[in-house]
């Protein structure tokens, strides 16, 4: 259904008249260097373009009380006198004759891109705006903020659409204050907060920014606030919040639309947030929340004040929000211990209110749920790991070479392709999915058929060559992803030529998520160039840290935890450059659970991800990976079941042998004697 931009010139034109330290950096270049950039790009032009309306007095009333719209307004008539004065009644806020006209925009903006996808003319969209919401008050204006645009939105989608969960992801480097005070004692909003905090001494100063300010009333549980203690976060950290806060309890929450505070100040480069993560980070992000409501994901945005990588970290959202694949992460993928300090202290404050935390947090880590153990075990393939900085009260690190060379994908001139042995014209597929016609060369396809005997029919060697085929499209940039079949006796064969053809013909790290009744090849090299990772195997074992094994779980709870704790920390842990994923015998997934372990899994070698699936697989399975694979939403998986105390235990176990190698699976800090 396509992106919506949402845009007004004229918000442009709120500026500061007066000499103030505090408030020159939210100046109107933020908008006209983001939009720029989308339009160098070509990302504008991708998008359906809407111009911001202004929100009317009964729609700023949503939120805001009438006295304080009434102040607001009045300040079109003002000198510049009075409005300097008016400012220095709240704290980091200059008025401008044009910010009641500005700001009305910029509420309705998010209010016209909320009912662009909640009416289906869209899927998602980014609303560029400012002034900014997410400090703004009942009554009060606060930190450059004058109307709280993503609140207002939020209860214009309950209000007029009738919404009763929607999730809002604050990923500015400030607490959005504004917002867990709109929605503190509302069970119907879960609001998520990552913020710069440093013990409380980081503006805007406040106890309640901590991880143990959760809400209150009927809404406990519902504010999940996600303190930062030092400078220096980098993309491990911000991944890991995701991974091991903020999606287990959005999955639980089962929401029905998802808006993004979208704040760029927590972005390298920012001199507010002195933060280490790279814009490409924030594709992954956005890529991991177009997975929850059906991909109805509305980003507004809030903070962002050094240019080049607030403009960057726009194009990121936007060209992920219109389906292209996240550029792989730059960096070692370690969190710092003071990050996971903060994870484990919000997964605490939150575990009495979550079931999904609850069993996890309670578990001791066994010792031994399988008779196997990890056997000779490398070192840790990521030796050490990156500290966090020291807040000090230096400028913000100097933008880097990230910045300088922006990481993007180039465009495949095929984004899927399904490769049958023949065409199937009941396959539903979207309009630029194509069936591929192409075969390898008969005689390349039989001698890399020849060590194995259930290649040796006819019917192995069509599906054989298919794959090749589509596998050398994938290598060579043109074409990013797709789906193959092949006979299900010869499954385990095709996928050890798939995996075999990758690693000779470019491919330097390779994860395969083999399901069902499938073996690691046993000639595969033991060089730590393939992640093997099995989810269906009868016990828990962890082989080798590129050998793993994990019983498929029998709760769709158990389901997210294994992808969330297990699947995705290993994938972005090992960072690879071509995906592939086997539905062998046996493997028990349905269509839904399939589609998310694809979707979530595409953010990886930047979308690169082939599906193997058995030929006797229903045409709805091969459609719906592909959708997913082309960048569509997933179904959802429903209200979210607890995991059983088995698959638990077996995650746990995994993570424990596992951890010391791979740091992405730690969402608590080591313990030091």
């Amino acid at each position: 259904m396509g992106t919506a931009l949402v845009y007004h010139e004229d918000m442009t034109a709120t500026r500061l008249l007066w000499d103030d330290p505090e408030c020159e950096i939210e100046r109107p270049e933020r908008l006209t260097a983001a939009l720029d950039r989308l339009r160098q790009r070509g990302l504008e032009q991708r998008c359906l373009r809407l111009s911001a309306r202004e929100a009317s007095k009964e729609e700023l009333g949503l939120v805001h009380s009438p006295e304080y719209v009434s102040l607001v307004r009045k300040t079109q008539v003002l000198g510049e006198e009075e409005l300097q004065a008016l400012s220095r009644q709240f704290d980091a806020i200059y008025f401008h004759p044009s910010t009641f006209h500005c700001a009305r925009l910029a509420a309705g903006a998010g209010l016209q891109l909320v009912d662009a996808v909640l009416t289906g003319t869209v899927q998602n969209g980014l609303a560029l705006v400012r002034p900014p919401g997410h400090h703004s008050q009942r009554a009060a204006a606060n930190g450059f903020c004058v109307f709280n645009n993503v609140a207002i939105a939020a209860a214009h989608a309950k209000q007029k659409h009738g919404l009763h969960r929607i999730l809002i992801v604050d990923w500015d480097v400030h607490h959005g204050q504004g917002i867990q005070y709109l929605f503190e004692d509302d069970p119907s909003v879960l609001y998520f907060s990552w913020h710069r905090y440093e013990h409380g001494r980081f503006w805007p100063f406040l106890r309640e920014s901590d991880a143990d300010a959760v809400g209150r009333g009927q809404g406990l549980g519902f504010t999940v606030n996600l303190p930062w203690n030092q400078v220096g976060m980098g993309n491990a950290d911000y991944m890991a919040a995701f991974l091991h806060l903020l999606l287990p309890l959005a999955f639980e929450f089962d929401p029905e639309l998802v808006l993004v505070s979208a704040g760029f100040d927590s972005v390298i480069g920012d001199p507010e947030g002195q933060m280490q993560a790279t814009p490409e980070c924030f594709a992954h992000l956005t890529q991991l929340l177009q997975v929850l409501a059906g991909g109805r994901v509305c980003a507004m945005l809030e903070g962002g004040y050094h240019l080049e990588s607030l403009a960057e970290s726009v194009c990121m959202t936007v060209q992920t929000l219109l389906g292209d694949p996240a550029p792989p992460l730059s960096g070692p993928m370690v969190p710092c211990q003071s990050a996971l300090e903060s994870i484990q202290s919000a997964r605490a404050a939150q575990a009495p209110y979550w079931k999904s935390l609850q069993l996890q947090d309670a578990t001791p880590v066994p010792t031994s749920p399988s008779t196997h153990s990890p056997e000779g075990r490398p070192p840790p393939l990521l030796p050490g790991g990156p500290m966090c900085k020291a807040a000090a009260p230096a400028p913000a690190p100097a933008p880097s070479s990230f910045l300088d060379q922006p990481c993007l994908c180039p465009a495949p001139s095929v984004r899927t392709t399904v490769a049958l042995t023949a065409p199937d014209t009941t396959l539903v597929l979207p309009p630029d999915v194509i069936q591929q016609e192409g075969s390898a060369l008969r005689e390349e396809t039989e001698a890399w058929a020849r060590p194995h005997k259930s290649l040796a029919r006819e019917e192995a060697l069509t599906a054989l060559g298919k794959l090749l085929y589509l596998l050398d499209g994938m290598l060579d940039g043109q074409v990013n992803s797709g789906i193959a079949a092949t006979p299900a006796s010869a499954a385990a064969a095709t996928l050890d030529v798939a995996i075999q053809r990758g690693l000779s013909h470019g491919a330097q790290r390779l994860l395969c998520v083999a399901l069902g009744q499938l073996d690691r090849p046993p000639d595969l090299a033991h060089d730590g160039r393939t992640l093997w990772l099995n989810i269906g195997g009868k016990e828990a074992a962890a082989l080798s840290m590129f050998h793993v094994s994990t019983p498929l779980p029998v709760m769709t709870g158990g389901f997210l935890s294994c992808i969330l704790g297990l699947v995705l920390p290993l994938a972005y842990g090992f960072q690879p450059d071509l995906v592939l994923v086997a539905l062998g015998p046996g493997h028990g997934l349905q269509g839904p659970h399939a589609a998310l372990l694809s979707a979530m899994l595409r953010g990886l070698a930047g979308g690169r991800v082939l599906a193997l699936l058995e030929e006797d697989s229903t045409p709805q399975l091969a459609g719906i990976l592909a959708r997913v694979l082309h960048g569509e939403a997933p179904p959802s998986l429903g209200p979210s079941s607890m995991a059983s105390p088995e698959d638990v235990q077996a995650l746990m176990y995994l993570r424990g042998q596992l951890e010391p190698q791979w740091k992405m699976l730690q969402c608590r800090p080591h313990l030091v004697a």
